[in-house]
């Protein structure tokens, strides 16, 4: 991602051909608009989470490819933009490297919790395979779904009509907000979620301009906190280790769990400065004037 996201969108932006949604009329301006096509990416991948998030083996997995490929469709069709953000060539790479920081990001946080006395862990018995694929599938399909909502169909749409600081301090917000109806939330829970998570993964597509890599934190860092046993944004499901939680709510975010926690939050904030810096220096940053169509 060393070309500037402004050069990438608009270079291309006149190659791709005028299909399904006519621009011409007040429905066909409306649906090419950013907060149109974002609508309508929205629906389209939040029913492919609804409908197969909860399901058995790799339901979930399927549902993050059929959301996957309701995004492509709005995106090629009624957006009518490049998407460079899910490109094939370096998927893995960012994916990867997205992994690292988000499983180093929630063992770190974890360390210093127990550090001060908060949690420690033991053997949950459970079966190894069988939690693990769990586990895998469930996370997967989260992660694919909600990065593509949040910091593929959002954080691009309003970073078109507000720019790029605006966008992340706008999903970051809204991110938290969906966490609300999560067991055990509260305000401060999901402000922690906006600081943490929204602001972090928001910087992240900035500086990487790749969902694979905000796909590859997200998917780790929730993947890592279920095996540890720790509540996923208060959700409890059967992890490889049990976490026994003492001390103040702060220290250990209480029944939300760690990502409630100070510890996470201050942490989250310390890896998302220097992100929003790197996406700056790389000409990522688009401030409204230029973010305007």
């Amino acid at each position: 991602m060393h070309t500037s996201s402004t050069t990438r969108h608009e270079a291309g932006q006149d190659q791709l051909p005028d299909v399904s949604v006519p621009s011409d009329g007040r429905v066909g301006r409306i649906c090419r608009s950013p907060l149109g096509w974002m609508l309508i990416g929205i629906v389209g991948v939040g029913a492919a989470s609804a409908a197969t998030a909860t399901g058995p083996g790799p339901v979930p997995v399927l549902g993050a490819a059929v959301a996957m490929a309701a995004y492509w469709a709005v995106m090629r069709f009624v957006a009518r933009r490049p998407m460079t953000e899910i490109a094939r060539r370096g998927a893995v790479r960012e994916a990867v490297l997205g992994g690292g920081i988000g499983l180093g990001f929630i063992l770190v946080s974890a360390l210093v919790i127990m550090a001060f006395g908060g949690y420690s862990f033991s053997w949950a018995g459970n079966g190894f395979f069988s939690v693990v694929a769990s586990a895998v599938a469930v996370q997967a399909g989260a992660a694919v779904t909600e990065e593509l909502m949040f910091r593929g169909l959002a954080l691009q749409a309003l970073e078109r009509l507000f720019g790029s600081r605006a966008a992340v301090a706008i999903t970051a917000l809204l991110f938290g907000a969906a966490h609300l109806a999560n067991p055990g939330a509260t305000a401060w829970s999901s402000l922690a979620i906006a600081l943490e998570a929204g602001a972090l993964l928001g910087a992240a597509f900035l500086w990487r301009r790749s969902i694979w890599f905000a796909v590859g934190m997200h998917f780790a860092w929730n993947t890592t906190e279920q095996l540890l046993g720790t509540p996923v944004s208060g959700n409890t499901e059967r992890g490889l280790l049990s976490v026994h939680v003492s001390g103040s709510d702060l220290l250990t975010g209480g029944s939300f769990s760690l990502e409630a926690s100070i510890v996470t939050v201050l942490i989250g904030v310390a890896l998302a400065v220097p992100m929003f810096v790197l996406a700056h220096r790389r000409g990522g940053l688009l401030p409204r004037q230029r973010a305007a169509r």
